[in-house]
Parts: C-alpha cells; sequence; structure tokens
C-alpha cells in the first residue's frame, strides 16, 4: 500500500496546484440552477411547474422561486411515493435506492430518494474535500494507511416497489466497487451487519489486521468503536495499535462535546475535518485547519436558498412562515442565521432540510451548522437554537472539568414552568453547582432567555446519567448504530418519558 499512497498524495497535491479559480459564486449557482431545471423539465414535476418557462425567462432566480413553492417533506413526499412506482416524476427515471433518515426529530423515518446523478454529486463533493487535505499538512504515511469509516448497516432492504432502503452511509459503502477494499474498513462483510453489538465486536477482533490512518463517522459512535479497541487490546492510546491514526473526519453532529474524549485516547493531536453529509446530500466540508466551519459545495449539483432565521422567515416555534423572506447565495451575511433550502438532483425542490446554518466566510461561503429547525427551544420565549445549548455545555463542563457528550433538554409545564436538562457523563458532578453554571451561562450570553428566566421560566432542574445507564437505553430502545445521532431538544411528554427509562 505504501506506493499506492505516494501516488494517491501526489495526484492530489498535483490536482491542487492545477485547481484554477472556480467562477464567481453566484454565476455557480445560477448555472447549477439551470442545469438541474433543463434535466427535470420534462418530469411530470417539471412541467406541473412550469420549468421550461422558468428556464426561458430572463429572471432564472425570481421566476424560479415565483414558480415553485417551498417544500417540507409531507408536501415532497407526495411526489416521490409516486416516483416509487412510475418513472419520471420529480427526476427522470426511477431511484434505484431510497435513503431513511435516522430520524432525529423522534418522527417516523423519512425515505429520500439517491438518483446516479445524486451519487455522482456525493463523490465528487468527496474528490473536493481530498483536494484540500494539503492544507492539513497530513503525514504521508496516512495516504497508506486503511480509512476507517463507520456506517450504518449496508444490508439493504429490498421494498416492494423494487428500490433498496437503508441510510445513506450503507448505500454509500453497499455501492463501493470491490477495490475499495483494498484500503477501506472493516469491509463490507463487517458493515452488512445489522446488530450493532455484534458489528462492534467483529471489529474489535478485527482490529490488529488493519494499519488505520484516518476515520470517518458520527464521533458518538466511532468514539464508542476506538474505546471499545483501546479496552479490549488493554492500550493506553489508538495509535498503539494503530500508530498512523491521524486524522478524523467528523459529521452529523456538532463535535466539540466529543474533543475531551478523543484527545484522552490519542497520543497525537488529532487533525479534525467536519463535513455536512445529509441523507439529503453532501453540502460542505472544512478546508482548512484551526476551524470547524465548512466551505458550501456550489457546484457540484445542489442550488440553495436561505430563509432568516428570525421573525421575517419563521414564527416562535421556529416554524417557516406562508410567506417567508428568502435569499439566494448573493444576499446572505455573517450576521444572521438561515434556514437552508436546497433543490438536488435527487429531485428535491425548493426542500427545507431542518437544519440552520450561519455563514462564516464570504470568500469563499464557509458555514457552521447551527442546529435543527425542530431543535430550538422556545416555548417560554428563551429563543435558544442547538449551537447556543453546545456551547453552554462544553463551556461548563471545561469549567468544572468534566466530560459531558450528551445531553437532552425540554420546556416543561406543570406545576412550574422549567427547562428540564439531562447530562450523560461518568464525572462526580456537583448536581447544583453545575445546573447554576449552566443557568448563568445561558443568561449572560442570550438576553432574551435571561428576559424568559425573570418572566416565565420558574426554574431549572437537572438529572445526571451515567454513560453506561445510557448506553442500556440505546440497546433497550433500539437506538444503537453508526448513524443514531442524539435528539437534544426534547418535547415535554417525550422527555417525560424519557425519563422514567431511568426511575
Amino acid at each position: 500500500m505504501g506506493i499506492l499512497g505516494k501516488i494517491v498524495k501526489s495526484a492530489i497535491e498535483f490536482n491542487q496546484k492545477l485547481n484554477v479559480k472556480s467562477k464567481e459564486v453566484n454565476a455557480e449557482q445560477r448555472e447549477e440552477l439551470r442545469k438541474l431545471l433543463d434535466q427535470a423539465k420534462d418530469t411530470a414535476f417539471g412541467q406541473y411547474y412550469g420549468f421550461q418557462q422558468i428556464l426561458e425567462s430572463e429572471d432564472l432566480i425570481g421566476q424560479f422561486q415565483n414558480s415553485v413553492p417551498i417544500h417540507t417533506y409531507k408536501s415532497m413526499n407526495f411526489w416521490w411515493k409516486q416516483q416509487q412506482k412510475f418513472p419520471n416524476i420529480t427526476w427522470p427515471g426511477q431511484p434505484e435506492y431510497y435513503a431513511k433518515t435516522s430520524g432525529t426529530t423522534g418522527n417516523k423515518s423519512k425515505q429520500i430518494p439517491i438518483t446516479n446523478e445524486f451519487s455522482e454529486s456525493m463523490r465528487k463533493v468527496g474528490i473536493s474535500l481530498a483536494t484540500e487535505l494539503p492544507n492539513f499538512n497530513v503525514p504521508r504515511e496516512v495516504f497508506e494507511s486503511h480509512v476507517f469509516m463507520l456506517s450504518s448497516s449496508s444490508d439493504l432492504t429490498l421494498h416492494k416497489n423494487g428500490h433498496l432502503e437503508g441510510e445513506i452511509s450503507g448505500i454509500n459503502i453497499h455501492n463501493f466497487p470491490d477495490w475499495y477494499d483494498y484500503f477501506y474498513c472493516p469491509g463490507k462483510e463487517i458493515a452488512a451487519i445489522d446488530d450493532w453489538d455484534e458489528r462492534l465486536q467483529k471489529i474489535v477482533e478485527k482490529a490488529p489486521e488493519w494499519n488505520v490512518g484516518s476515520a470517518a463517522g458520527i464521533p458518538s459512535w466511532v468514539l464508542r468503536v476506538l474505546q471499545a479497541v483501546i479496552k479490549h487490546h488493554k492500550l493506553e492510546y489508538i495509535q498503539d495499535i494503530w500508530p498512523n491514526f491521524s486524522v478524523y473526519v467528523s459529521g452529523g453532529v456538532a463535535f466539540e462535546t466529543y474533543r475531551k474524549d478523543f484527545e484522552k485516547i490519542s497520543k497525537k493531536e488529532l487533525i479534525i475535518i467536519d463535513t455536512y453529509l445529509a441523507s439529503e446530500g453532501f453540502f460542505a466540508y472544512t478546508i482548512h485547519p484551526d476551524t470547524m466551519a465548512m466551505k458550501l459545495a456550489t457546484n457540484h449539483g445542489y442550488y440553495y436558498e436561505f430563509i432568516p432565521f428570525d421573525e421575517r422567515g419563521v414564527n416562535e416555534m421556529g416554524e417557516i412562515l406562508e410567506h417567508p423572506k428568502i435569499f439566494d447565495i448573493s444576499q446572505v451575511n455573517t450576521k444572521d442565521e438561515y434556514v437552508l433550502v436546497v433543490s438536488t438532483n435527487a429531485g428535491a425542490w425548493r426542500y427545507i432540510i431542518g437544519d440552520t446554518i450561519q455563514f462564516t466566510n464570504l470568500t469563499p461561503h464557509e458555514i457552521k451548522i447551527t442546529g435543527r429547525t425542530k431543535f430550538f427551544l422556545n416555548v417560554f420565549g428563551s429563543q435558544l437554537s442547538e449551537e447556543k445549548l453546545d456551547n453552554a455545555i462544553v463551556q461548563v463542563a471545561n469549567e468544572l472539568d468534566v466530560t459531558v457528550n450528551e445531553y437532552m433538554v425540554a420546556a416543561i409545564k406543570d406545576e412550574n414552568h422549567k427547562h428540564q436538562w439531562v447530562i450523560v457523563t461518568d464525572n462526580d458532578i456537583d448536581n447544583k453547582k453545575f445546573v447554576n453554571l449552566l443557568d448563568e451561562n445561558l443568561k449572560s450570553k442570550n438576553n432574551n432567555y435571561k428576559v424568559a428566566r425573570n418572566k416565565t421560566i420558574d426554574k431549572v432542574e437537572l438529572r445526571i446519567i451515567s454513560k453506561a445507564d445510557y448506553a442500556n437505553y440505546l440497546e433497550k430502545t433500539n437506538k444503537q448504530g453508526g448513524q443514531v445521532k442524539t435528539q437534544k431538544v426534547m418535547k415535554a411528554e417525550k422527555m417525560k418519558e424519557f425519563l422514567s427509562f431511568f426511575d
């Protein structure tokens, strides 16, 4: 593998040098929209909404926004269900695969079509990420090592309509050509194991056979695998078995609440690269060190729009207004948060994914994910986004020198109005001290919360549960696996049900 690794690194560096400056981003996005409309103009969706007329308009973007309504999953799925039976509904042909979302919102899993063009777009974004690796000064030996990818099961389910279903990471692994096994682990055979505990055990047993230089996957589950490998083989650091391990590609959830635990198991400072890879697309990736911001993929088959996550675009519960203000990429700024709206070559049109983002830079356009529209704690007017909740947990944990990976919070109305917090940790934590620091942190960083605490939030309570108890909950509720994510902001009834498990 050594010679191959040198060739790969040289090719990446050469390709980076050859990369000419791309088109101006506004022109890129306009061209992406034009290509999407042209490809889908003869579909049922395209004819219904007049794609040909939009293409002939002098104001392509304005006509697109005036002609095609914003779609939620419910309205878009009306068309996608028809595409499971008939071709050429929202995209030419019929998708061979449908991605099932991991269901962080607590609702029934969604089914997102995966077209050939969509899969190719994801591959191209991955290549674009790879061409940025020289910016991180990745050691040469990493290119000569295995890539460990922790996915959901690649053993897909055959639907009665003839397509295959699974989570997006499992579909990607399922479609890997056989020669990928030369550098990819744990390999298709292990990746196809549906039972999480069985798959974890196989990975732990096979670990000495691999020379892993990099890993990719959701932080919570990658961390559990690395910790299990260390424990089973009686190691101090992960490099004691994989000496070349230097790079971790994160995604799915915010990384910061896991940083301390990753630092504990590594004898060297890891290169952390963040990605925005969802069932609906591979939208962004980190392009330089010392930041977790990600460059938006603007010429890879996606067209983006942005709804301001304030009174111009959403109500007090974070729900989209009937007629929201909406911006294209030429109109965004680094001050506001936005609800992301995408049109893609999977046949999604002006589709609200449910994520909120904020631009950290406009040259190039780099973003950070600030949360989910449904993970917005505002029942009592506190206006707390997931990012604000994450930051508060990290800062309090650092102040007390403890580790908190997972947390949950809900606004509950009973005899009092309260915020109920739950944190998962094995540290010996003073409950009262932690919750008071958390409360003070949020009041100091967010004036809306400070006002709400004085007027509408009577008290803040904290429940601490151990990692073992939380793992038992995941096992008993069948929520274990490579792509499963924690629902951080819960509704009151969901929180009461969750807490009842530990009583």
